[in-house]
């Protein structure tokens, strides 16, 4: 793989040299998601492939080209998990897009983020350098925290080419439950039992249905059933995938879709259009025709913030703006990674 990253950084050079802009993308399942593409395609897939997997140590290591159903499929063998879930939107979506994009799936409330399970990652920068931050163990940070920074970064900061990431053994046993109840209702038995010995694994709240997700331990997972009641759901399974990877009909729209990050306790937002509620009420889908501003508004009301999830019209920027002082903090950064400002131009903020 020393051709490859020799590529790579002959790429990053011509380009960095002709002031070209580069567009880091791996399978693109997720170009939907972010500022407007442009400039020219650095494919990551050529770069691919499992470096280790130390199952005993819960670590495994792999470059950023690597297929996630490949990483998926060698963890099951060993009844291991990724544990906070990742949404793949297409099949052949990469462990550097999962990684770059940050995203989280249902676990991700009551296992953690990505980033959380970041351990190190080797990387190259804007002047086609290569650097390394973090390793393969959940201790080993003296200064800052550089690997996790890389998480959720959109591929505007660099290159990712290897990833040490933590796993964790896949549940025992696990059940789907679900409840009829209203909205204010459901946030606050979510929060409720979010505060009790129970185990969560998801939550999710759409049309008058509150479904919860159980794992762990089988006497576990039949001691919370006996505790909460509620209707078993039997294709629970194919449930969440289709909430991790929208496929269900609530996702299905022309309408803009935004997400919503607040407080878990927060009451019931007013806005005009229909929304599906997940992580214990922290995380809120609303497909709204209502304009940014009253979104954003809506969410800053409520100590959160709202970014444009998918939709067309992106002039107003995807994501909630930053106040000036972190924005400064964010342009120092990216010319710190990106100092000829060559990288996934505009996929976060306008720089």
């Amino acid at each position: 793989m020393q051709n490859v990253t020799g590529q790579f950084a002959e790429i990053i050079r011509h380009a960095a040299a002709q002031r070209q802009p580069l567009c880091i993308r791996g399978s693109g399942s997720k170009d939907f998601y972010g500022g407007q593409l442009s400039g020219n395609v650095l494919d990551t897939r050529p770069y691919g492939g499992i470096i280790s997997y130390q199952h005993d140590e819960l670590v495994l290591t792999a470059r950023a080209g690597t297929p996630l159903l490949e990483i998926e499929k060698i963890l099951s063998e060993h009844d291991q998990m990724l544990p906070f879930e990742p949404p793949h939107f297409g099949s052949a979506a990469t462990l550097g897009g999962c990684v770059a994009a940050g995203l989280s799936g249902p676990r991700r409330a009551y296992q953690g983020a990505v980033r959380d399970f970041v351990l190190g990652v080797r990387m190259l920068d804007g002047r086609a350098d290569i650097l390394t931050f973090g390793g393969q163990v959940m201790k080993n940070v003296a200064g800052y925290d550089v690997s996790r920074l890389l998480t959720g970064s959109m591929g505007t900061l660099g290159v990712l080419l290897n990833i040490s990431l933590k796993v964790l053994p896949r549940p025992v046993a696990e059940a789907t439950v679900r409840f009829d109840m209203g909205e204010t209702q459901a946030l606050a038995a979510m929060n409720r039992w979010a505060g009790q010995p129970l185990p969560l694994s998801a939550s999710c709240y759409h049309d008058h249905v509150l479904t919860l997700r159980l794992s762990g331990a089988a006497r576990a997972v039949q001691a919370a059933q006996d505790k909460l009641g509620g209707s078993m759901v039997e294709a629970g399974a194919s449930f969440w995938r289709g909430v991790r990877e929208q496929e269900m009909d609530f996702f299905k729209t022309d309408l803009p879709l935004w997400r919503l990050s607040l407080p878990s306790v927060t009451p019931p937002v007013n806005l005009p259009g229909i929304q599906l509620i997940e992580w214990g009420g922290a995380l809120r889908w609303w497909k709204t025709d209502a304009d940014a501003q009253t979104v954003r508004n809506a969410a800053a009301a409520a100590g959160g913030q709202a970014s444009l999830f998918r939709g067309a019209d992106k002039s107003t920027g995807v994501f909630h703006p930053l106040p000036a002082p972190l924005l400064q903090i964010q342009k120092k950064l990216k010319h710190a990674f990106d100092p000829h400002g060559i990288f996934n131009v505009g996929r976060m903020y306008d720089f």
